[in-house]
């Protein structure tokens, strides 16, 4: 894990109807084999009692990013049986949402949306992964928002 993933999951952590697991393990076949292009790990699952949404939270503070934009079209490409599998072993209800939620530094914001819809094929562009939630990795750090245990705005710059 690097630093910005604990500063990310304490700020997860900072609203008390969130649930967090780092680190986690999406696998869309059942069993122990993991199966090259059909498994990731996830650098957070937030889990969201409140909203009834598993939240799929990737952070990065690359300039490039393209670690990021390969991991969302995989998921992208695989979105219904990514959804099937996350619902399914994380005991979540099957009438939860799941949506990713991307941390990035403002400055790359822009560079990232015109990478993320060049690198998307018509045919992606169909499928059903929901719209990503975006977080600016400033608005995380704890004296950017109030410590109550009961954060309740999230700084959403916008979706994709």
């Amino acid at each position: 894990m690097d630093y910005f993933q604990g500063v990310v999951t304490e700020y997860l952590r900072a609203n008390r109807s969130v649930f967090v697991n780092t680190e986690c393990l999406i696998q869309l076949d059942e069993g122990d084999k993991q199966i090259k292009g059909r498994h990731w790990f996830c650098d957070a699952m937030a889990v969201s009692f409140k909203e009834s949404t598993v939240f799929l939270c990737e952070i990065t503070y690359s300039s490039t990013m393209q670690s990021l934009i390969s991991r969302l079209q995989a998921w992208r490409k695989n979105w219904h049986e990514l959804n099937t599998a996350v619902l399914r072993d994380s005991g979540a209800p099957n009438d939860w949402k799941v949506q990713p939620w991307i941390f990035i530094p403002q400055k790359h914001h822009a560079a990232f949306l015109k990478k993320f819809e060049h690198a998307q094929p018509d045919e992606l562009l169909k499928l059903s992964m929901p719209s990503l939630r975006i977080t600016y990795l400033e608005t995380v750090l704890p004296w950017e928002y109030k410590s109550t245990w009961d954060r309740k705005i999230d700084s959403i710059s916008g979706a994709a």
